[in-house]
């Protein structure tokens, strides 16, 4: 019998019965996704896919602490349920201690539709992007252009069990658009993307005019030295540097002096002044069109998670606010270690700053007569130095010159090397929070929220010769 035949909560009670480990936490992630995928103004594929996998993880005590051992698996069948869980409970006895040990969490909840059937997702989520799409392979085959892209949907139902009692169950929908329009003959390039739970709020029409806007910039092209500018950092930009940076802000690496947020000597910087501008770095698993799972889901411990803490709760959490640092990413096991709060990781990311006008209208306010930039998005994004947080990485899509509150062509493109935390420190203003697709990260986190900022000198260390 397939595990597929049974339901995700009866495959869950299951291996947790036949568990003989001390502790024992069952996660079930039920997937499914649908895509679309287009090149020179047609589809080209379409799918639907359907999985699940199974994550165990045993605990096993002894006089030297407890040992944890975790085994994940796909298309796990019912008579190989007992395999898995063997194979978990021999790899936590063959480990030594776990350094990130605690109990399990307990208090028996229960989420109220955890024996329910998953949530699945179809290709009829496109029912209403799909024909709107066509008509903008139209709209570009007719103004010269050609569009290539792909839009992703995806629903995981997710099933935590504990030797404890909890049985909590989280559905998490996510879905990308990713758009890019060229010219014909390949020498001009933009992209736009967007992040939705369910394409209801994506409009392919305005999607291709923005992009044909940006065509119409490229025609003028305009040869600039490296060199630091003022620049306008869209959303995505802003997204794709500060995930970076909230990756980066474990507490744990902190105290012990090996990252941008140490202080010397030991300690973190937290309660440090980052910022003059009023701006609050934060992530709320109920942040409306941006929600992530309440509870912990772990499938394995790393620097900033630990499998012990499946299932504690999540809540809004200030990373920076007002400017001021206040939290880094803690385990119930790095918090005990520096002192500092438990701030297990959220999945979504919002900056706020109290901006209140659109890029566009950032734009038009550049009047000042120097040179301003506008970027597109960012990519290829590595760390140079992690005592700094410096990082490298390249423009993409479309560096646009602007003069007296109007874009006025096309620039080359550059390598750059910023830090985020830097930059947070010179940002002259801030425009309105907006939901957006980070162009680097959207494979591994699309829930985010930022403003475009403005930064008087973002260092273009180099020329690059992308497109």
């Amino acid at each position: 019998m397939s595990s597929r035949t049974n339901k995700p909560h009866e495959i869950v009670e299951r291996a947790l019965e036949l568990s003989q480990a001390d502790g024992c936490v069952v996660i079930a992630d039920e997937e499914s996704t649908a895509n679309l995928r287009w090149a020179g103004n047609a589809l080209t594929t379409n799918g639907v896919t359907r999985g699940r996998t199974l994550t165990v993880i045993a605990t096993v005590d002894g006089k030297e602490g407890t040992a944890s051992g975790v085994v994940s698996r796909a298309a796990v069948t019912a008579d190989e349920l007992a395999d898995i869980v063997r194979a978990a409970e021999d790899a936590a006895r063959s480990a030594g201690p776990a350094e990130d040990a605690q109990p399990l969490i307990g208090g028996g909840t229960v989420s109220a539709d955890f024996t329910e059937a998953p949530a699945e997702t179809t290709s009829g989520v496109f029912a209403d992007f799909a024909p709107a799409l066509g008509e903008a392979f139209a709209r570009a085959r007719a103004g010269g252009r050609e569009l290539y892209g792909f839009a992703n949907h995806e629903l995981t139902s997710s099933y935590l069990g504990t030797s404890t009692g909890l049985r909590l169950r989280h559905d998490q929908p996510n879905g990308t658009l990713e758009l890019n329009a060229k010219s014909p003959d390949r020498t001009r390039s933009a992209w736009a993307g967007r992040a939705t739970r369910d394409f209801k709020d994506v409009d392919p029409a305005a999607l291709d005019a923005e992009l044909a806007t940006r065509l119409g910039w490229a025609e003028r092209r305009i040869e600039l030295p490296a060199g630091r500018y003022e620049t306008l950092l869209p959303p995505s930009a802003v997204a794709d540097l500060l995930i970076y940076q909230y990756w980066s802000s474990g507490a744990r690496d902190a105290a012990e002096g090996r990252t941008v947020f140490s202080t010397p000597g030991g300690g973190t910087r937290v309660g440090e002044k980052l910022s003059e501008l009023p701006l609050t770095l934060r992530s709320d698993p109920r942040e409306p069109g941006l929600e992530s799972a309440p509870f912990v889901l772990a499938h394995a411990s790393g620097d900033d998670s630990s499998v012990f803490d499946n299932g504690l709760p999540l809540g809004p959490t200030d990373w920076l606010r007002d400017g001021e640092l206040t939290h880094l990413l803690s385990t119930r096991h790095s918090a005990g270690l520096t002192g500092l709060p438990v701030a297990p990781s959220v999945d979504n990311l919002i900056l706020e700053g109290g901006g209140e006008r659109s890029l566009d209208e950032m734009v038009a306010a550049t009047d000042h007569g120097g040179r301003c930039l506008l970027l597109t998005c960012l990519w290829y994004i590595r760390e140079v130095d992690p005592a700094t947080l410096l990082l490298t990485g390249l423009t993409r899509d479309g560096v646009y010159l602007v003069e007296n509150g109007e874009v006025v062509g096309e620039v080359n493109n550059f390598r750059f090397n910023e830090s985020p935390v830097g930059l947070l420190g010179r940002v002259s203003e801030v425009g309105r929070t907006e939901k957006t697709l980070p162009r680097e990260w959207g494979d591994y986190f699309t829930r985010a929220a930022m403003p475009a900022l403005r930064v008087p000198d973002f260092n273009m260390s180099s020329v690059s010769q992308g497109v």
